[in-house]
């Protein structure tokens, strides 16, 4: 099963490949991982990665391509991979699209989590830290037992400084005109699945599992 994961922050997708690496012994291959792993061991790509973010600079498509290449050539992607943080454009999906054809592993899905703006909105701002415990909470979603479990044992519900409206808006805005080209890429080839990522985890697992047997 190989797999390009979609998704808006607060979605849900990191929680979800988990799982589905876990079901189909697959791993989850993260264009930030692999560009880190690559300059830590030296690769030539990862030489290449290394003298553009030491210069400020942002990593060229055909330095990511060529950090894919040689991530999906390792031995633990003979059942497949799920694909998550490239492509963000449709120059790179079409780029990642002749690369995967001639390595012989072509894509079979584009999976999208799907969800609402508002719920995504609650899903970020409403993130809370407990300062005793380190529990991570959502002030809209946590069952409010839990949330009063932290703050009657006299801690504090911690947000994030950037998990503000403002903030968050804006990634939103960002993440919705890059993926939008992304997502009509991948309808028109005819290989997008959408997947209702609202609910619980379980819930949203089993749309999802149900989506890819289809």
């Amino acid at each position: 099963m190989r797999i390009v994961l979609l998704g808006a922050p607060g979605s849900g997708k990191g929680t979800q490949a988990q799982k589905l690496m876990a079901d189909e012994n697959i791993p989850q291959i993260s264009t930030g991982d692999m560009l880190r792993a690559a300059v830590a061991e030296g690769t030539e790509f990862g030489r290449k990665a290394k003298e553009i973010m030491d210069a400020g600079q942002l990593v060229s498509d055909e330095v990511v391509l060529g950090i894919i290449r040689d991530r999906l050539a390792q031995a633990d992607v003979g059942n497949g991979f799920i694909l998550d943080g490239f492509p963000r454009t449709e120059q790179q999906a079409e780029d990642l699209a002749v690369l995967l054809d001639e390595m012989d592993q072509p894509l079979d899905y584009a999976i999208l989590m799907d969800v609402d703006f508002d719920v995504l909105m609650k899903r970020l701002t409403g993130r809370r830290t407990c300062s005793l415990t380190g529990k991570l909470l959502n002030v809209y979603f946590s069952p409010q037992s839990e949330l009063d479990e932290c703050t009657d044992a006299g801690g504090e519900l911690i947000a994030r400084a950037d998990d503000n409206e403002e903030t968050i808006g804006n990634r939103l805005s960002v993440y919705r005109e890059q993926t939008e080209p992304v997502v009509g890429y991948y309808r028109t080839r005819g290989n997008l699945l959408e997947v209702d990522a609202d609910g619980s985890i379980d819930d949203v697992y089993a749309r999802l599992r149900t989506a890819v047997k289809a």
